[in-house]
């Protein structure tokens, strides 16, 4: 039957094969997006371009609050808990 079976929906392979790949593509861009060490990058740098004085606090401020929000988001997604 399994030989049979494999015979039968040997036509689909293409499809299964493309699902694979979009399966894949979609895992690897939800491990890039949800990787919280460039958040954390982007937080060092602003705070090295206040005290370098490159930018004023109100502009910290509000970057600040955007990054700690996408790692809210991000630890939110890792501990299964979507909002």
């Amino acid at each position: 039957m399994g030989l049979f079976t494999q015979l039968a929906t040997l036509p689909l392979a293409p499809v299964r094969g493309v699902a694979w790949v979009m399966e894949r593509v979609v895992e690897t861009a939800e491990n890039e997006y949800y990787d919280p060490a460039p958040v954390e990058r982007e937080l060092a740098e602003l705070e090295k371009a206040l005290l370098a004085g490159d930018i004023d606090e109100e502009t910290f401020d509000r970057r600040e609050d955007e990054l700690l929000d996408r790692l809210d988001e991000i630890r939110a997604h890792v501990q299964g808990t979507d909002t």
